[in-house]
């Protein structure tokens, strides 16, 4: 019989991966994966045809049962709710189990942006279960279907209004990552500088900033728009940050895209990402919730 944890640990990347873009969460994605194991030791491998599938099936369905919970949470929640960030570099710090491999995992980019997992939470858990697994991991219909105990005809209509509902939502993105890595850094020393005018020059005169503080730390109640007010708002962020103690800030990328992470003594303080859109950036969401920041790391 195939050893026990070969299947599992093959998969687990994708298992993450799959729990994250259904949550939002990486801790909630990481007590995902320890449950599905726990539900694959216990099962009976060799009635097992396909263990990829089996798995896929056991992690989205434990995700659709804590969505329903997670959502009545964030009832509650103070101030705007955004998703706990990643780091998705080449060399991240984070927490979450690394993808196992290139066929495992979704393209990195604008599916797992932070913009997107926004627009994914205003889908029904169902149709977010079909649009993850079907437009993010391209699984075939057949399979979206056993996974979710749904007939074939009826995941085709939910992944048909949950495309268009996405493609209506979702923020544009400029493709050119030299593009996006120079604007970020024009961004990070305005910021770092307190120079208000040389953000004004990097910032959509319409951009907005969504900063989440979960009622944990400093930030804005509600959604800041409008170039003006964003420039100040983040000069004064960076104001206060630059006066702790071992205050460590680095350009990352963040969720696929551009971003800017910070930590103090090696914790994580707050993570950034930004939609850059022809040279200019059009939204600005910042996590500062301490209990969100797992996917960001330590650093040293």
């Amino acid at each position: 019989m195939t050893p026990p944890l070969a299947p599992f640990d093959r998969h687990r990347g994708l298992l993450f991966s799959v729990a994250y873009q259904m949550l939002g969460s990486v801790a909630d994605a990481e007590d995902v994966v320890q449950d599905t194991w726990l539900r694959w030791s216990a099962a009976d491998r060799d009635e097992v045809a396909d263990a990829r599938s089996y798995l896929v099936r056991i992690a989205t369905n434990l995700a659709l049962d804590r969505l329903g919970s997670a959502r009545a949470r964030r009832e509650s929640y103070v101030g705007p709710w955004l998703p706990e960030p990643l780091l998705t570099g080449s060399d991240p710090v984070a927490a979450a189990p690394p993808p196992a491999g290139p066929d495992e995992t979704a393209e990195l980019g604008e599916q797992v942006s932070l913009a997107v997992l926004v627009v994914l939470e205003t889908l029904s858990p169902a149709e977010r279960a079909v649009f993850v697994l079907r437009e993010v991991f391209g699984m075939p219909v057949a399979e979206v279907a056993q996974a979710l105990g749904r007939s074939e005809a009826a995941v085709r209509q939910m992944g048909h209004r949950a495309r268009e509902h996405v493609q209506a939502r979702r923020p544009r993105f400029d493709t050119d990552r030299r593009a996006q890595q120079e604007v970020t850094e024009r961004f990070f020393a305005a910021c770092a500088g307190g120079d208000v005018d040389a953000l004004l020059a990097v910032l959509s005169p319409d951009v907005v900033l969504v900063s989440d503080g979960g009622g944990k730390v400093t930030a804005a109640l509600r959604p800041i728009t409008g170039a003006d007010k964003v420039a100040r708002f983040a000069v004064g962020v960076a104001a206060q940050g630059m006066e702790l103690a071992g205050l460590r800030i680095e350009v990352a990328e963040v969720n696929g895209g551009p971003g800017i992470v910070a930590w103090t003594d090696g914790d994580p303080l707050l993570a950034m990402s930004l939609v850059v859109v022809d040279g200019r950036i059009e939204q600005v969401l910042l996590v500062r919730n301490p209990e969100k920041l797992a996917g960001i790391g330590s650093r040293g």
